[in-house]
């Protein structure tokens, strides 16, 4: 009778619960079985295991296998598990000898001829045996993904052999290099190539400073995806644990993960006829979309209005919260969703309402507010900076390049002024609570008084109230300026343009 025991992880989300492998042979006639939660792909793994036990020269137990995958109530998926079971029954069964198994994870999936195949959401795994202190067998192709991980030694393996070598000489004759993870530069749009505009830059300006949220109301070709294609250009590089947090996300995806991405802000651009499962994540095993995907980067909206009103409700909650869960019957899984969301949309369904171009707009008021109705109160309350990008002249859009700011100078200034942030409140402004707002963000009692004047005319919640305080700290950071006064004030409540669209809409001409 023998008895082995390894880990390996299993896959929650961005969580990496430990999952003890738990091998037992007896005697009795040849039985191989699996238990503890596990679905079909697991449960497969028995003729994996037996083809790769085979071809790679190794005796397979003609004995009664029980395999026990604990805690027996973790739902356990894939084919991660191969690689530990695969290595429990040689233990068990006194092929191989594995000194100090506790301090060792294996993961990975294995092919009939005894090599290994990658899997997906390596980087959780990593992180998770870094925390334990563990050493991290995994094949060959997720190597440079988990050296993602500082701190923890990954062991690579292209075939079932080279466990067993590894295990009996603790070394690897013909070590798999594990190539180091390059930093892609990013292309970002450099904000010197928008012509005109100054308003608009200076908006994506604050966004980028405070991390609030920004939406573009404009005619078709003002200019708007441009200009927010000039966002991430603006924003600083990724700290570690956001890059960690960041491509944690991608790593569980499904979709292929590209180390050299590592530092590069997200930037995702969904189309209008996305689903709200295609935006927050979900199916039966839960996975990340695309707000979480935009997780410590930009979500960008094109077309506002045209995408499902049912499915812009869903960004409530994220918007607030910064995170997602997702609940099915069988488990919930819980994933972060801090972006920064930056949208544009058309002024009415033509485009070319308040336009002064030839065109002039044909829509009738009802038909105005229809259209920007599809917006929910609650949505637009949750963006801090409204604006008008206006059309540019002729002569400003057939003048050559003049010598306007780059990026990487107004990337600068967004520097220090996130750098003033994080030292008062440990937090850029956009994160404050309502506690930290009314601290920090109070402005004098000229600016008061304008702030009173603002809520009166304009209706502003308090949520509102909350997040033209953050704005115009922002202002007030960008500008080295220690307490908020009426400039700030004043600027902040003009970036709220569309708090007062109804009532311009009334006056109409066609009303």
């Amino acid at each position: 009778m023998g008895l082995s025991t390894l880990f390996c992880r299993a896959g929650n989300g961005v969580h990496a619960p430990l999952v003890t492998v738990e091998t037992h042979l007896t005697n009795g006639l040849p039985a191989f079985s699996i238990v503890g939660l596990a679905e079909m792909a697991v449960r497969e793994a028995r003729d994996r295991v037996r083809g790769a036990l085979i071809n790679s020269a190794c005796e397979f137990p003609t004995r009664r296998i029980t395999i026990n995958l604990a805690p027996a109530d973790l739902p356990k998926e894939g084919g991660r598990f191969d690689l530990a079971i695969a290595a429990g029954i040689l233990q068990a069964s006194n092929q191989l000898t594995i000194d100090n198994s506790e301090n060792h994870e294996l993961i990975g999936e294995l092919a009939l001829s005894g090599d290994l195949r990658p899997i997906n959401g390596v980087l959780p795994v990593a992180l998770a045996a870094r925390r334990a202190g563990h050493r991290l067998v995994v094949p060959v192709e997720n190597a440079a993904e988990a050296a993602l991980v500082d701190g923890l030694e990954v062991i690579p393996i292209r075939h079932l052999l080279q466990l067993i070598e590894f295990f009996h000489t603790g070394r690897l004759a013909e070590p798999a290099s594990i190539p180091t993870p390059g930093h892609r530069a990013p292309e970002y749009t450099n904000l010197a190539s928008v012509k005109g505009q100054p308003q608009a830059k200076r908006a994506l300006e604050i966004a980028a400073a405070g991390g609030h949220h920004l939406l573009m109301s404009g005619p078709p070709g003002a200019g708007k995806s441009l200009l927010a294609s000039c966002l991430p250009g603006l924003l600083p590089p990724l700290s570690d644990e956001e890059a960690l947090e960041t491509a944690a996300l991608h790593s569980i995806s499904g979709r292929e993960f590209d180390p050299a991405s590592f530092r590069v802000r997200p930037f995702r651009q969904p189309h209008h006829t996305a689903s709200g499962v295609a935006l927050v994540g979900g199916g039966g095993k839960p996975a990340p979309g695309e707000i979480s995907l935009a997780h410590n980067g930009i979500l960008f909206l094109d077309e506002l209005p045209e995408f499902s009103r049912q499915v812009l409700e869903v960004l409530r909650e994220p918007l607030e919260s910064g995170r997602i869960t997702i609940s099915r019957a069988a488990r919930q899984a819980n994933f972060p969703a801090r972006f920064q969301l930056i949208a544009a949309m058309n002024p009415c369904p033509c485009g070319y309402h308040g336009d002064d171009g030839p065109r002039g707009c044909t829509c009738s008021a009802e038909q105005i507010l229809r259209y920007r109705q599809r917006i929910s109160g609650p949505i637009m309350d949750r963006i801090d900076l409204h604006i008008q990008v206006n059309r540019l002249s002729a002569e400003a859009l057939t003048s050559a390049p003049g010598a306007a700011e780059t990026s990487s100078q107004v990337r600068e200034r967004v520097r220090r002024a996130r750098d003033t942030q994080q030292r008062r409140a440990d937090r850029i402004n956009a994160r404050l609570d309502a506690a930290q707002t009314e601290a920090l963000c109070q402005p004098d009692e000229a600016a008061r008084q304008l702030l009173l004047q603002a809520i009166d005319r304009l209706g502003l919640s308090g949520r509102a109230y909350h997040r033209v305080l953050r704005v115009a700290r922002t202002i007030a950071d960008l500008g080295g300026i220690e307490n908020v006064g009426g400039a700030q004030i004043a600027e902040a409540i003009g970036y709220r343009g569309l708090d007062r669209t109804p009532a311009g809409l009334a006056t109409d001409k066609r009303a």
